[in-house]
């Protein structure tokens, strides 16, 4: 395994285990579904995460990849960090709107 991939992996692991900390039954998506649509942690429902490990992170590829491969209905969700940053999570402006309304109500 590449040292890309490994700290893809690493990355996909680390995000598992943070939400299952806060009681999420979060897993690595690929491990479960195996495809490429798949996403790479699951067990969040209504969101679409993609995991991103890496020091230069081309953000709008990865938003991309998240709105392609998301189903229906699925908030598409980037969530990513540099090696010894903070995780962060980025999503549309939009989806952010209707996250925000839906927990006033």
């Amino acid at each position: 395994m590449t040292n890309s991939r490994r700290k893809g992996k690493n990355g996909e692991l680390e995000v598992a285990k943070i939400l299952r900390e806060h009681g999420y039954d979060a897993r690595r998506g690929q491990q479960y579904k195996g495809g490429g649509d798949s996403p790479d942690v699951i067990g969040i429902p209504g969101f679409h995460l993609e995991v991103k490990r890496v020091e230069q992170l081309r953000l709008k590829s990865a938003i991309d990849q998240s709105k392609r491969d998301a189903a229906d209905g699925e908030v598409p969700v980037v969530v990513h960090r540099k090696s010894r940053e903070p995780w962060f999570v980025t999503l549309s402006f939009e989806d952010f709107l209707n996250i925000i309304s839906d927990a006033r109500h």
